[in-house]
């Protein structure tokens, strides 16, 4: 790949002004007395969209519903292989169309009633009949034909055709007795009556829009109560803010640290930071002309951007070593493929005759082989003879995405076309709208890819330009389509990796996403309020926006301390390795699975 030999001033200086180092403030010890309540508190820069499993799509909301309703499946915290959640053990029939799971009898709604296989088949049932309740995570229930709960601890799930992801249904199973009740699925938010009743390691008891989220310790979860009694999700718009309050000992935690930030909090003898990689890609993503499933077209993406080679040209003038070095300082890996290195078996790169490479003279070419030339003022020309300008949605609480745009209003100016920052702290409105050019984009990615995947097919779109899809930025290709049905259906674990890659690889040559970087997760708690925390995977992975719920479930307290380095108990740990054996004798493929706790455009 080829670098530019100069730092490029003007980013350089933007990402320096957005990236400050933030000083360090002591302050005494905040370890909790022996009978004051234990609250973990956590800063987060994202809003909560819609605090209903059948709505919720960003990171924050996933992993707060992921606290308060279980799946039928959870991920070992050490290697994220599957381990029973909700389900106690699974099991298909020869033809892998029936699956049968054995629920949990030691499982309790917050209100007192069992947690029952029924709860499960409504939820599935209602996602397959409601397109409101399909709204979040309707491409897991495409293939049932039928869900039904023949006993209080039997749910049967019958498939239309094999589905690989069966172990691997990244969905909250609600209570049946609750949401029954619910009219309209697709108004309801699920945030206006406390506590919400749940059957996860937390129960949602409040909430306050842009201001926090408050969970409180299930003392009746199955798998045993946290051990801090409050969990506070507190937002901050502002990132230096965030540090500040962790620094002061007013927050425990703090996630999407800059690299500036992390220095600054590196030597702070009460503070650990985490550098690990991360499951998120960071990418560019071009509106390909918004569209519903019924045809119709709508919104005001650039009608340059339906032209492959321009898409490439803009992508072939994107230097992603400079950005990793430059605005990631280190702290992330280039992009390549869409699914993130950490998950080696679906890892993909393109050849070299492949990559879309920094090339400014191979997008120059590209641009004026699509009719696209420059007037006297060295601008690119639009068919209607007027200067392109594009407009790039950027997510006004995110440093990176601002430091980015610099660079992309400098390599995009040498080739004549001019960039439009539309940095906002509301970016769902004009996406789901279709109105913009280009977005900062980015989706946590779970160790079975098929979520991340499913958002670009066109069955993701919204049925009509009123309504909400599944989809990311509207792609549809009937290539990728029928890649995915394959893999979909494809129980080899080989030979499904090497589908999605096949995957990865058209959606790279269509252009509508550049994965410009891997980012870490880079995090940092104060050590004086937390004794001890799961990273996942154990061996250098992350705490924010995992797999599951182990981070904050299993949690120390700092004066409870002692010998819990792992912080898992050993009964936890029998259960997964008992998990680890019924899936073995099962036989059946091990499905590594979607955005955890995420699913998450940030």
């Amino acid at each position: 790949m080829n670098r530019p030999g100069r730092l490029l001033t003007a980013a350089a200086l933007t990402a320096s002004l957005l990236l400050p180092v933030v000083p360090v403030v002591s302050v005494a010890p905040q370890a909790y007395a022996k009978d004051e309540p234990k609250v973990l508190t956590v800063a987060v820069a994202q809003s909560v969209d819609s605090l209903s499993p059948f709505l919720a799509t960003r990171l924050l909301s996933t992993s707060v519903l992921r606290l308060t309703y279980e799946y039928l499946t959870d991920y070992d915290p050490a290697d994220a292989h599957v381990v029973p959640g909700l389900a106690t053990k699974w099991s298909p029939s020869p033809d892998k169309l029936t699956w049968t799971y054995t629920i949990r009898p030691d499982a309790t709604w917050s209100d007192g009633r069992k947690v029952t296989a029924e709860d499960a088949a409504w939820t599935f049932t209602k996602m397959m009949t409601d397109p409101d309740a399909a709204t979040a995570n309707g491409s897991y229930v495409t293939n049932f034909a039928q869900v039904t709960a023949p006993t209080p601890t039997q749910l049967v799930i019958r498939l239309k055709s094999p589905q690989a992801t069966m172990t691997a249904l990244d969905m909250p199973i609600v209570p049946k007795h609750v949401w029954e009740k619910v009219g309209d699925l697709g108004s309801f938010n699920n945030d206006k009556t406390f506590p919400v009743v749940g059957d996860g390691p937390f129960l949602l008891t409040d909430y306050k829009a842009d201001a926090y989220v408050r969970l409180t310790a299930n003392k009746k979860f199955w798998r045993g109560a946290p051990k801090f009694d409050e969990l506070l999700f507190k937002y901050y718009k502002d990132g230096d803010a965030a540090v500040a309050a962790l620094q002061k000992g007013e927050v425990s935690f703090v996630h999407n640290l800059t690299p500036a930030q992390a220095n600054a909090l590196a030597d702070h003898e009460d503070i650990k930071v985490n550098d690990a990689p991360g499951r998120r890609f960071y990418a560019l993503a071009v509106n390909p002309g918004a569209r519903a499933k019924d045809g119709t077209r709508f919104g005001d993406g650039h009608p340059s951007l339906l032209d492959q080679r321009v898409r490439q040209a803009l992508f072939h003038a994107v230097d992603r070593t400079a950005l990793v070095d430059r605005v990631f300082q280190g702290h992330a890996v280039e992009g390549e493929g869409y699914i993130p290195p950490r998950f080696a078996d679906y890892f993909w790169k393109p050849s070299p005759q492949q990559k879309l490479a920094y090339d400014p003279q191979r997008a120059a070419q590209l641009l004026d082989q699509a009719g696209y030339r420059t007037n006297t003022d060295g601008r690119r020309l639009g068919k209607d003879g007027r200067p392109i300008t594009y407009r790039v949605l950027c997510h006004a609480t995110d440093p990176n995405d601002k430091a980015v745009g610099q660079y992309l209003k400098e390599w995009w100016d040498k080739l004549g076309i001019g960039v439009r920052l539309d940095c906002l702290d509301n970016v769902t409105d004009p996406w789901l709208a279709g109105n913009y050019d280009l977005a900062f984009d980015g989706w946590s990615v779970n160790p079975d890819p098929d979520y991340v995947l499913s958002i670009h097919t066109c069955g993701a779109l919204p049925a009509t330009p009123k309504d909400t899809g599944a989809t990311d930025n509207f792609i549809c290709d009937k290539q990728y389509d029928a890649l995915y049905a394959r893999q979909l259906a494809e129980y080899d674990p080989a030979k499904r990796a090497a589908l999605v890659k096949q995957m990865q690889s058209r959606l790279y040559d269509l252009a509508y996403m550049n994965v410009m970087a891997y980012p870490n997760s880079v995090e940092a708690y104060r050590t004086d309020q937390i004794a001890s925390i799961t990273t996942m995977p154990k061996a250098a992975g992350n705490i924010y926006g995992q797999d599951g719920y182990w981070s904050w479930w299993s949690a120390e307290p700092a004066e409870a301390s002692g010998d819990s380095s792992s912080g898992l108990s050993g009964g936890v740990i029998a259960g997964i390795v008992a998990g680890a054996a019924l899936l073995a004798g099962a036989g059946v493929f091990l499905g590594l699975r979607r955005r955890a706790g995420a699913e998450d455009r940030e």
